[in-house]
């Protein structure tokens, strides 16, 4: 977790116009527990010219469980993809960890279409099968358990092309206008796409069960997957 959280760290400071983005105090440093363990819990936010927020968290349970989530949503006036990487680990290595670039209206455009099948393909010995919500996802996305030191290290590569081709993107994008029917379009995309993830019961019941549920409703609809300002 702590060597895919430095990647990310590193390949957001290419990004144009990078600044920091406010977070509430209360929800920048968490701490709680779960079935007798300590959890506490890291929230990083970000912005840049293109992309409305960065999101990084990081969460450690006991001395065992970690997880890393991770979300850059893009500013609806451009035409750019929703970065997403996420990986769970615990004493026995990483369980899951995933990466895409996923469309908000459907398709992505054709400049990352043709980056992302451009890159080598890297075979993993666990592939794992999408949630049943994972239809916001591009044909590109990443679903594995990686199952030694260097697949870990590959899926860490894996995210950086991923990153490598969203930082491209988005040097390159022009932003259209906010009533332009493009950006309503691109906006109305990502409200269906917060309202996927957060058909994710699994993160809901977990936050329920270390905090309480109104506190995990709020974590979810103002922090993980908050909807997109109307432009």
């Amino acid at each position: 977790m702590d060597a895919l959280a430095e990647r990310i760290r590193s390949d957001w400071q290419a990004l144009p116009e990078l600044a920091p983005l406010a977070v509430a105090d209360d929800l920048e440093a968490i701490s709680g527990s779960l079935d007798g363990e300590a959890l506490f819990i890291r929230n990083e936010l970000r912005s840049c010219r293109g992309l409305r927020k960065l999101h990084l968290e990081t969460a450690r349970l006991g001395a065992g469980l970690q997880i890393l989530h991770c979300v850059f949503f893009p500013d609806p006036r451009f035409d750019l993809p929703v970065f997403g990487a996420d990986i769970v680990a615990g004493p026995s290595g990483v369980s899951a960890a995933i990466v895409d670039l996923s469309p908000v209206v459907g398709v992505l455009p054709a400049s990352i279409d043709a980056a992302l099948a451009a890159r080598p393909v890297r075979r993993y010995s666990q592939e794992r099968e999408l949630p049943a919500w994972g239809s916001i996802f591009s044909p590109y996305v990443r679903f594995v358990r990686p199952t030694s030191p260097a697949e870990e290290q590959d899926f860490i590569a894996e995210v950086g092309e991923f990153l490598a081709v969203l930082a491209d993107a988005v040097r390159a994008a022009e932003p259209d206008a906010s009533d332009h029917p493009s950006t309503l379009e691109r906006w109305h995309g990502q409200l269906r796409y917060c309202k996927q993830q957060k058909q994710n019961d699994k993160t809901r019941r977990v936050l329920q069960k270390a905090f309480n549920p109104a506190w995990a409703d709020r974590y979810i609809e103002e922090l993980l997957f908050d909807d997109p300002p109307a432009p």
